[in-house]
């Protein structure tokens, strides 16, 4: 019965590899409640006005910010496997191997 607000808690979760939640990573933006969903939709329309042409030039803006925000993920992911690479290879000890 919780296996939905579960999925909600992972999705909307911040993720330090990454550094950003899996939902921003997707949509490009943090997670709204619905209640805020709703009011920046009727601000949305409020200011587009229907407007196609400006809406889509505000379509396109979004699609790049989100490339923009899957960078700095892949960015942030690298930087974190090279510090969990280092801390594993400091703990490693050196065997020296003899014939014998």
């Amino acid at each position: 019965m919780k296996l939905d607000d579960a999925l909600w808690g992972y999705r909307t979760t911040y993720k330090k590899p990454i550094g950003m939640s899996s939902y921003a990573l997707v949509f490009g933006k943090a997670c709204h409640l619905p209640l805020e969903l709703e009011h920046k939709v009727l601000w949305a329309v409020n200011k587009l006005n229907f407007d196609l042409k400006m809406a889509g030039e505000e379509r396109k803006l979004q699609l790049l910010e989100l490339d923009e925000w899957r960078i700095q993920a892949y960015e942030n992911a690298n930087i974190y496997k090279e510090h969990t690479k280092h801390w594993h290879d400091k703990r490693l000890c050196e065997k020296n191997l003899q014939v014998g």
